[in-house]
């Protein structure tokens, strides 16, 4: 039996507003369930998002939940520190490892619904930083779904829709006021050829749903390189057959040339902070002996802590030029 048409729709920074003014669009007919991943920390409420949502338009909207059978005409949001996968007929709930930071990431969810339904798909990136979705984007268009993007001109935070744009061959790119019509219309034609799915797409789909070290599919996606995962410390292998530069490691975190640069950063930063406490514990200390020491060996000790505040400067110094300026992730 043919599969009902699939809406994913990925968003970040300015995403409620915008989601908002989508779902008040969309009338109680919709005929394809509606997939949404927004960003949000570990310890944020989906459910603020789905009661928005629910109160915004004439469709019902609820936080999504593992095993659930999806069904025409409802928006299921993903919760907070777990990723939303698609099956042929069910949501998987997965508490897999980061991607490009992010925990709901838009990718795994636009990657599983090209996998489970092909060119029943149309992916629809909105507001906010950075990249993430844009991978994901690109697995519907390569599977035969549809690809939409909200016009940068119109969006509160450009960065992902410039580089779903940059990267994808984006099928509409229209603005806000736009795309609820558009959405309507894209369900309701007939879907053109289905294709193979890629055997890239497919492993990187798997990769999402289990939390075990796998390096037999790493390896199967690209080579290592002489990088390490920020988040867990494993070496980085290089996805090849991919539309641009990205990373994974065997646990699972995968990460866009940005997103592996900031989390870098990041990461410059905690261990500066690190060692700054550190130096100001070991010039305390050095203090702390040469006050009850012998005059020669306080001179000594006295030294040593001098040395230390040098450090400590320098690192101060380090700190305050922004040598690990970051960039927001939302």
């Amino acid at each position: 039996m043919e599969s009902m048409p699939i809406v994913v729709v990925g968003a970040s920074a300015g995403g409620m507003d915008a989601l908002k003014r989508v779902v008040a669009q969309l009338s109680s007919d919709f005929p394809a369930p509606i997939f949404v991943v927004n960003h949000m920390s570990a310890d944020g409420d989906a459910g603020t998002l789905s009661r928005a949502l629910d109160r915004s338009g004439e469709l019902s909207c609820s936080e999504a939940r593992d095993g659930e059978e999806f069904r025409p005409g409802h928006i299921y949001v993903a919760p907070a520190d777990h990723h939303m996968l698609l099956g042929q007929k069910a949501i998987r709930i997965a508490k897999g490892a980061r991607e490009n930071r992010s925990r709901p990431s838009i990718d795994p969810l636009f990657r599983s619904a090209a996998v489970a339904h092909g060119n029943r798909v149309t992916g629809v990136i909105l507001t906010g930083y950075l990249d993430d979705g844009t991978a994901g984007l690109n697995a519907v268009h390569r599977c035969g779904g549809i690809c939409v993007v909200q016009d940068p001109d119109d969006a509160d935070y450009p960065d992902m829709p410039l580089n779903a744009l940059r990267v994808t061959s984006v099928d509409h790119c229209v603005p806000l006021a736009q795309i609820g019509a558009l959405l309507t219309e894209l369900v309701e034609r007939e879907p053109g050829p289905q294709l193979d799915i890629p055997e890239d797409i497919a492993l990187e789909a798997r990769i999402a749903q289990r939390v075990l070290s796998d390096l037999t599919s790493v390896n199967r996606l690209g080579h290592q390189v002489p990088f390490n995962c920020p988040d867990c410390g494993g070496v980085l292998w290089e996805i090849e057959a991919v539309e641009s530069l990205r990373f994974r490691c065997h646990t699972g975190h995968a990460f866009t040339v940005d997103m592996l640069r900031i989390a870098q950063e990041t990461k410059i930063e905690e261990t500066l902070w690190f060692a700054l406490r550190m130096f100001e514990e070991r010039k305390n200390l050095l203090q702390k002996m040469a006050s009850s020491s012998s005059e020669r060996s306080s001179r000594s000790l006295n030294e040593r802590a001098e040395e230390s505040e040098v450090h400590i400067e320098r690192i101060r110094a380090m700190l305050k030029s922004g040598a690990s300026e970051g960039q927001k992730v939302e």
